[in-house]
């Protein structure tokens, strides 16, 4: 079974930054498996932000693009996302996935961490 713990939400005046971490149990470091996060606001559909992909490729949807970046540390066996230039648009609850369904095990999800920014 796969875990996945998400910290560093919180409280940020536009223009700040926060960097989310994504603690994950098992050994899906060790496989590179592709990870993601997600978002979703109140009322709103949950939507990719930022994903890495086997080979270390990484894409953003182009509402982050320049200001997000993603990205893994396997001995760690942590992701992250660093945010600058926030944005109240921002707002969201933030979600990490791990997608392990190629080596026949299953698509996780964490709890959620809570980003506010303030205007």
């Amino acid at each position: 079974q796969v875990q996945l713990v998400e910290s560093g939400g919180g409280l940020v005046q536009a223009g700040g930054s926060l960097r989310l971490s994504c603690a994950a149990s098992g050994s899906i470091f060790s496989i590179n498996a592709p990870m993601g996060w997600y978002r979703q606001a109140p009322g709103k559909q949950r939507e990719l932000v930022a994903r890495i992909m086997i080979g270390g490729s990484t894409n953003y949807a182009d509402s982050v693009k320049g200001r997000f970046t993603i990205s893994r540390d396997n001995a760690k066996n942590t992701l992250y996302l660093q945010m600058n230039s926030l944005k109240p648009e921002d707002t969201a609850g933030y979600y990490c996935r791990v997608d392990l369904t190629a080596w026949g095990g299953g698509d996780y999800w964490g709890q959620g961490t809570q980003v506010t920014v303030s205007s």
